[in-house]
């Protein structure tokens, strides 16, 4: 890639992530009621002073940088979350650009991305996976499939959907079943679902095994730091996400040996 192509990359993901974070804001706040805002309206203001954003204190990543991590007005101190999407959204599709060339797989890949992204952090922060968000990524999926822009037959694609939601309803009905208690929501069947129509029916295996260990891992971590309390609940949704994300540049025989490899 040429200097031009990788900077108009990176300027493309800030932006998307610009946008992200907008999603990731208001998107639970809308589903719970609390507001009356949509995705576009009102424009962009400090959630402590109300004040409306200058252009030149909404630059991704830039603006940030600029004012010091506060708001230009109240001075109010701008969350890390606000650059750290966008810049991570950014590396995402630069790496996109770079796995898969500059052509339509690539920007499949990281819209797909971008939404499993906005998912992670929403759970992380809700416990929530919007279907207005995991919806698309089902049929952002499918239809890539169908176009031929990711190497996965339809009937794989739609398989892998089914396998995906079934797999996991089954074993959160089993578990409420046996202990009488919900172990993991709707939300995480329909991500998996997600992943499955992008993935495919064979890559679930090692996508789940992946995530069930990380995620074991990181809950160990947060009890042992008191981050998190004895029994409490660690959103599976990231973990899913981040596993679909290496699925996704490994590719399946490669993910099978790093499980072996780390087990």
């Amino acid at each position: 890639m040429s200097v031009p192509e990788i900077l108009l990359v990176l300027a493309l993901g800030l932006a998307i992530g610009s946008f992200l974070n907008v999603v990731i804001y208001r998107l639970p706040r809308m589903l719970e009621g609390e507001s009356d805002e949509s995705l576009s309206q009102p424009s962009s203001h400090c959630p402590t002073c109300k004040t409306r954003l200058k252009i030149w204190h909404n630059i991704p990543l830039l603006s940030y940088i600029l004012l010091n991590g506060r708001c230009g007005f109240c001075q109010a101190p701008i969350p890390w979350q606000y650059p750290c999407v966008e810049l991570t959204n950014a590396c995402v599709w630069l790496l996109c650009t770079w796995h898969w060339g500059i052509q339509a797989t690539a920007f499949f890949w990281a819209t797909g991305l971008s939404l499993l992204l906005a998912l992670s952090v929403i759970d992380w922060q809700t416990t929530y996976l919007p279907d207005a968000l995991t919806q698309p990524l089902l049929w952002l999926g499918l239809l890539a499939s169908s176009l031929n822009l990711i190497d996965m037959r339809v009937q794989h694609a739609v398989w892998g959907a089914v396998a995906g939601y079934g797999s996991l309803w089954l074993v959160a009905t089993v578990f409420e079943r046996l202990t009488g208690k919900v172990g993991m929501g709707a939300g995480d069947f329909k991500l998996l679902a997600a992943l499955g129509a992008w993935l495919g029916p064979f890559a679930l295996i090692p996508l789940v095994l992946m995530a069930s260990v990380s995620g074991a891992l990181v809950g160990v971590w947060l009890q042992s730091t008191q981050r998190l309390e004895r029994g409490g609940y660690v959103p599976f949704g990231p973990f899913l996400a981040s596993a679909g994300a290496v699925q996704a540049f490994l590719g399946g025989a490669d993910v099978f040996f790093y499980i072996n490899w780390l087990l």
